[in-house]
């Protein structure tokens, strides 16, 4: 951790020192902006982290960096048991909104405040440009996170596959929510709008307060548009419970609920096995990690047999030496 702590801020393709014979680069894992491969060289060899992995066809992000050689690999299995479904992200985020729409209700969409926020923000901004939902409908961005990270794309938009003119209008497709008066007045307006707000698996945040103004009302839409885990009220919702608790109180669910099948930002397990090809040879090792037991074990078979590499998935705090 000490030399963890000692890194200066680093560029994608830059080597750079860790420690005493350990050297260190990032290559882009296209997820989010940021994300990023890891691939530590030393004495026992070359070690690639895979990290979160995006996919070769996102939105907005670029795919992730080919690597040819390792000696060692750790690859996430999050999608590893599942491929995603070929639905047109569009053409199903606009017959959502325009069902609801043509009831007079709204679209509340619990969003990542992180990647996920700022895609639907620019598939909105292309809807409107297409004519394909009114473009006076009102959208508005309420989390102070998303909006801080909204910034960032723009500031770092080289990195994205959108133009920078694209980049620009994807920034505003929305007006930024700010103060808590201002959240809070959007729960009485009564005109159709769409309302982005976190936390995405509707556990806390801004979110809350919307679901409780907007969900026993049959006209309006709640709106998933990520992973829903086990436990949380998206993934209620999602299951068809008409109420869930929050803060003391059963809120009647009477909304609409609905998911994006089609909006995930991880690869699933035929694009990791297409990122995983792109290396010259085989590893010594790979290493099958962040991902349920079924998928991590589905992948891990995936791998053996179309690759005919070695693979481990290693348990929780299992050592291992490399070299």
């Amino acid at each position: 951790m000490r030399c963890l702590r000692q890194l200066r801020t680093v560029d994608f393709n830059e080597d750079f020192a860790i420690g005493p014979g350990l050297q260190g680069r990032f290559t882009p894992a296209g997820h989010i902006l940021g994300a990023a491969c890891v691939t530590v060289t030393g004495a026992a060899g070359k070690l690639v982290f895979s990290g979160d992995l995006g996919r070769p066809h996102d939105g907005i992000m670029n795919p992730p960096a080919p690597l040819s050689d390792a000696d060692y690999i750790v690859v996430e299995s999050t999608y590893g048991d599942r491929t995603h479904p070929s639905v047109d992200a569009l053409d199903e985020l606009a017959q959502i909104i325009l069902r609801t729409v043509n009831r007079g209700g709204s679209v509340i969409v619990p969003a990542f405040a992180v990647g996920r926020t700022q895609t639907l923000l620019h598939f909105i901004h292309q809807l409107k440009a297409q004519d394909r939902i009114p473009s006076q409908l009102p959208v508005f961005l309420n989390s102070p996170m998303a909006t801080d990270v909204t910034t960032l794309y723009e500031r770092f938009g080289g990195e994205l596959r959108l133009p920078k003119s694209e980049v620009a209008e994807m920034c505003r497709a929305a007006t930024f929510v700010n103060s808590v008066e201002q959240s809070k007045r959007l729960n009485t307006l009564r005109n159709p709008m769409i309302i982005v707000a976190a936390s995405g698996m509707a556990t806390g945040g801004r979110v809350i307060h919307h679901l409780k103004a907007f969900a026993p009302d049959p006209r309006h839409t709640i709106l998933f548009s990520g992973y829903q885990a086990a436990g949380t009220r998206g993934a209620a919702m999602l299951g068809g419970a008409r109420e869930i608790r929050i803060h003391g109180q059963d809120i009647p669910v009477r909304a609409e609920v609905a998911a994006l099948s089609s909006l995930s930002a991880h690869a699933d397990a035929n694009e990791i096995l297409q990122w995983l090809g792109g290396f010259r040879r085989a590893p010594r090792t790979a290493f099958v990690t962040h991902g349920e037991p079924v998928a991590a074990d589905t992948l891990r078979q995936r791998i053996e047999r179309s690759l005919r590499w070695d693979v481990n998935i290693p348990e929780h705090l299992q050592a291992y030496e490399l070299g």
